[in-house]
């Protein structure tokens, strides 16, 4: 696969992978300024802001040297495995959130 290709698909996913982690940092921002956190919830949300760039770093590791098409595909299942961990992390706030403030 020629580099402007891998460079391209890499770079237009992400974008997507960029937000989540944005979306992650406003989100422990707001939890940490209100009532403020104990250490469960600067665990729990710091995770949630580094876990999108794991993702990222290996879905690039593993697709890198495949064609277009996997890689692409690789990005995408690890940008669903993102997004589904998001959602666990929304879930836990809202129906335990009292656990994580100090």
């Amino acid at each position: 696969m020629p580099t402007w290709l891998a460079a391209t698909i890499a770079g237009a996913f992400g974008l997507f992978y960029a937000y989540a982690v944005w979306n992650a940092v406003a989100f422990l921002i707001d939890k940490a300024t209100n009532p403020g956190l104990n250490s469960l919830g600067w665990a729990v949300l710091l995770f949630a802001v580094l876990f999108p760039l794991i993702v990222f770093g290996a879905a690039l590791a593993l697709g890198l040297r495949r064609p277009p098409a996997h890689f692409a595909a690789l990005l995408l299942a690890g940008l669903g495995l993102t997004a589904v961990f998001w959602l666990n992390i929304i879930s836990y706030v809202f129906s335990s959130g009292a656990s994580l403030i100090a």
